[in-house]
């Protein structure tokens, strides 16, 4: 097995990146939703990064995506997914947190973009010294 190139490893921490920023997504969009019990209620996602070797590189990957938090009971007897003691279930999501989030991961992915910039700069200007 070849060792990762540079490429390689921002590309796959891109991704991974992707798909942090659309479990945020989905997250703020569900945020302010409500459900007839708990079990139903959202729950925020969170992708698990894990760090995958090959060779003498390291690069992350997403290993799965998790459901967290306790939805919060409301009492709301007006609202018809309302129970029988007039309670909804409020999704379990921080709009905050979700905001915060979504700045380091847009930094993050910025961050490698950079990277792929001075590598392919790098490689280019390689190929310029054999002229």
């Amino acid at each position: 097995m070849s060792p990762l190139s540079t490429f390689d490893i921002a590309g796959r921490a891109m991704a991974a990146q992707l798909v942090r920023l659309n479990t945020i997504a989905s997250n703020l969009a569900n945020a302010n939703s409500v459900a007839a019990s708990e079990a139903t209620a959202f729950r925020a996602l969170k992708p698990v990064f894990t760090t995958v070797y090959q060779g003498n590189t390291a690069t992350v990957d997403v290993a799965r995506i998790e459901r967290t938090g306790q939805p919060e009971a409301r009492h709301d007897p007006s609202n018809p997914l309302a129970d029988a003691d007039g309670n909804v279930w409020a999704a379990a999501v921080d709009p905050n947190q979700e905001l915060v989030e979504m700045v380091e991961t847009s930094r993050q992915y910025a961050n490698n973009v950079e990277v792929l910039g001075a590598a392919k700069a790098l490689a280019l200007d390689t190929l310029k010294l054999g002229r």
